[in-house]
């Protein structure tokens, strides 16, 4: 934690990855803040892993440290940046994106353990980072190692089955989404990139079309969500999973794939 001075305020203030919370601050404790809305006496509580900073109303101001390990994840070419963690603690009061899952088999009874493992937690990574997540917590990680066979038995080479939930410690503003769509709702759609269940890494495809238009934005369950009829896709309702000022990535799943859809601003 930092401390700084500031001018005084009316109010406490506190900034999340997605917004900033007007309050009084009633405890700081090692893994959360307690504080009070303006005018109530209901106490509510924020895990310090999605808070960025403190201002009190005093001027001072506390910096966190909790969310400095947690960094921006903008599309799956960014699956490196996902943190990895089997523990529960530390995706207390971030966002949950989604259930991932992977499976990775050697080719041969000779393939090397460790080596499929990490495979099977790369595709996980990926799927995380294809729905905006910079934390991949881990709930299964099984594997079998090698199986020699015999006169009367096949061979089985290592297998490594994993699962895991992605979350992230900020979600996209339905609010700015919308105002850039406002002033211009049409795209160049860049690229395609997609995993499936049986490929082993990313994959690209070239879009059937370049010009897409968005004809609908919306939230859903805190996300958003935009409808655009798209040739050559499965689907005409994407998940918004990033935005800045020149590009926007959309994510959509079917029971075989997870898709990231790299859109550019006209």
């Amino acid at each position: 934690m930092v401390f700084t001075l500031q001018a005084q305020q009316n109010f406490d203030k506190i900034y999340t990855g997605g917004k900033v919370i007007e309050c009084t601050v009633k405890e700081v404790t090692p893994d959360a803040v307690k504080y009070s809305y303006p005018n109530e006496e209901l106490i509510n509580t924020i895990y310090k892993n999605t808070i960025t900073r403190i201002e009190f109303k005093s001027g001072r101001v506390e910096t966190f440290s909790e969310t400095a390990t947690l960094q921006t994840v903008t599309s799956c070419l960014d699956w490196e940046k996902v943190n990895v963690t089997q523990l529960e603690y530390e995706v207390k009061g971030l966002f949950k994106l989604g259930d991932v899952s992977a499976k990775a088999k050697g080719a041969t009874a000779f393939s090397n353990m460790n080596k499929i493992k990490e495979r099977s937690i790369k595709k996980l990574k990926i799927q995380a980072a294809m729905m905006g997540g910079n934390t991949l917590y881990m709930t299964q990680l099984d594997t079998k190692g090698n199986v020699w066979g015999n006169e009367y038995t096949a061979s089985q080479s290592t297998e490594t089955n994993t699962s895991g939930i992605a979350y992230s410690n900020v979600l996209p503003n339905v609010q700015d989404f919308e105002k850039i769509v406002s002033n211009n709702d049409r795209f160049t759609f860049l690229t395609k990139y997609y995993l499936g269940n049986s490929n082993a890494d990313l994959k690209n495809a070239s879009p059937a079309v370049r010009q897409v238009q968005i004809t609908r934005v919306y939230k859903n369950q805190g996300f958003i969500m935009v409808n655009a009829n798209i040739k050559g896709e499965k689907t005409d309702t994407f998940r918004v999973t990033y935005f800045d000022e020149e590009n926007v990535i959309l994510m959509y799943q079917d029971k075989r794939k997870i898709y990231n859809l790299i859109l550019k601003h006209n």
